[in-house]
């Protein structure tokens, strides 16, 4: 390496190479699938909404004044599922086959999983983020009256860990 080589440059152009959303000048492009077999395609994502122990047992009670938190948080999570491709701009439009969600309620915080399937050219994990962060988006709105704290801020609430922990694809003959 020369003096004035830059350190991890070498690793930085190989990560280039494997980007698919950009060409070889670097412009941003949707990603050509048309050639692709279609398969069936399955993706699992997850993540987390931190609230307070009471706010926690308000959603248990369905005591908010909101109404039910997790069914609008379930709706939340399937209606963005659905729209994914008008809110991340290089996502192709997809079919979806079917969507599952799982709410886990703890003493401090709320897990949310969204199970995504398709049939088609293109996998389905950044619907299925799509559908857990807009969920715990939901959740937070639904329940931010009860999480605030004297000065309108949110010391206690989080979302953590949004992930995919799952992709599956099998093409079809």
């Amino acid at each position: 390496m020369s003096d004035d080589a830059t350190p991890g440059a070498d690793a930085a152009a190989d990560r280039d190479d494997d980007l698919t959303h950009t060409d070889a000048a670097g412009d941003v492009q949707m990603v050509n699938v048309g050639d692709k077999p279609d398969s069936a395609r399955r993706a699992v994502a997850r993540g987390t909404i931190h609230l307070t122990e009471s706010t926690v047992e308000a959603v248990r009670g369905n005591e908010l004044k909101k109404g039910d938190v997790l069914a609008t948080a379930r709706v939340g999570a399937v209606q963005a599922v659905k729209h994914t491709w008008e809110t991340i701009p290089m996502c192709h439009q997809i079919p979806i086959t079917n969507v599952d969600t799982e709410f886990a309620v703890h003493d401090d915080r709320i897990d949310l999983e969204v199970a995504v399937e398709t049939t088609g050219t293109t996998g389905c994990e950044m619907e299925a983020l799509e559908g857990v962060t807009t969920g715990l988006n939901v959740v937070w709105d639904m329940v931010k009256a009860a999480e605030k704290d004297a000065t309108g801020g949110y010391p206690d609430t989080r979302i953590t860990d949004a992930e995919v922990v799952s992709k599956e694809k099998t093409v079809l003959q």
